[in-house]
């Protein structure tokens, strides 16, 4: 999950829930590898948690073997054969209810998705990693939904990328997803520059690399271009081999019509991990994006719907838009 279990893309309102991240495995559509948070529970809600996890063990015994296929269907991005194995269980705890938000999410059924795991939430509230899920679903319905709705979708993700940040401080998914939000929405939002710098000060205390990262891009939406790559370079100092960071410096370069020293940074990326999904795919969209190398991209993007991918990486459906943009150039 470190992205794509690593929550990209900005709706037209405000959110960017698929970016490219601390690594390659934070390059996708957001979806992230995240720490599991404990709640710790007093007097009776801790005697009827242990009541109900024992309840569960013994109902549904024999679904543990299950929940375990459907984690790893999940896994393989057979998000339809999860679901149907997982939905089989009877009795259903709070891992059931989000590992089938997931799959909602990785089916593109974000309504689905929120109400699975909402479910989720309200059996285990105090876990930051269910908090989280449930903060990008909201934030995908906001991207996908008509512009009445989006606004109160954009502030329920708000809030849930908030609860999960206070949940586990540590968490450095939520606190990533926190600080892009806070980046990328309106004042109105609940968005704000003040908001992501204190965010991205927190950021830098978890780990280095995603502290330069965050100012990067707090220095690149000033338009201080030239800071932005001085905080990418040091990114890039701090975690050599973590090509996402490389990926970054490259978008940037690209931005700046940079081209020769974007490319550079590329074969410095292919050649520290030349056989990831992630890589291809963003190595396509860069290029498309700056309307240069189609043919190139288009062989990229091909070669990416014929690869195996995971839930960390940019979905299928994303490729073939890609492609059909190209297509129709």
């Amino acid at each position: 999950m470190s992205s794509t279990t690593r929550l990209s893309r900005i709706s037209v309102l405000m959110l960017p829930l698929q970016r490219s991240r601390q690594d390659l495995k934070r390059i996708s559509y957001r979806t992230h590898l995240c720490k599991w948070v404990k709640m710790v529970i007093s007097g009776v809600n801790r005697v009827k948690r242990v009541w109900l996890a024992l309840s569960f063990a013994i109902v549904t015994w024999a679904g543990s073997p299950a929940l375990d296929r459907a984690r790893k269907l999940y896994s393989l991005t057979e998000f339809e054969q999860s679901l149907q194995i997982i939905q089989a269980i009877p009795d259903k705890d709070a891992a059931v209810y989000e590992l089938i938000g997931r799959n909602r999410y990785g089916l593109a059924e974000f309504k689905k998705a929120t109400e699975a795991l909402e479910k989720a939430v309200a059996m285990d509230p105090g876990n930051s990693e269910y908090n989280l899920w449930l903060g990008r679903a909201y934030g995908r319905r906001a991207e996908t939904s008509n512009p009445l709705s989006a606004p109160g979708h954009a502030s329920k993700a708000r809030q849930y990328f908030e609860r999960a940040a206070q949940l586990n401080p540590r968490n450095l998914e939520a606190q990533s997803d926190l600080f892009e939000y806070y980046l990328e929405a309106p004042g109105f939002l609940g968005g704000g520059l003040d908001k992501a710098s204190a965010t991205a000060a927190l950021m830098a205390n978890l780990d280095s690399a995603e502290g330069h990262w965050a100012l990067a891009k707090l220095a690149e939406k000033r338009k201080e271009f030239s800071r932005a790559e001085h905080h990418l370079r040091l990114a890039i100092d701090a975690a050599p081999h973590q090509v996402g960071r490389i990926v970054d410096l490259a978008r940037l370069l690209t931005k700046q019509g940079r081209y020769q020293e974007a490319d550079q940074t590329l074969a410095r990326a292919e050649r520290i991990a030349p056989n990831s999904p992630k890589l291809v795919f963003n190595k396509a969209e860069i290029y498309i994006k700056s309307k240069r190398n189609l043919d190139v991209a288009r062989d990229l993007l091909r070669h990416y719907l014929s690869l195996t991918l995971s839930p960390e990486d940019p979905s299928r459906s994303d490729a073939e838009k890609l492609l059909k943009q190209i297509q129709g150039s």
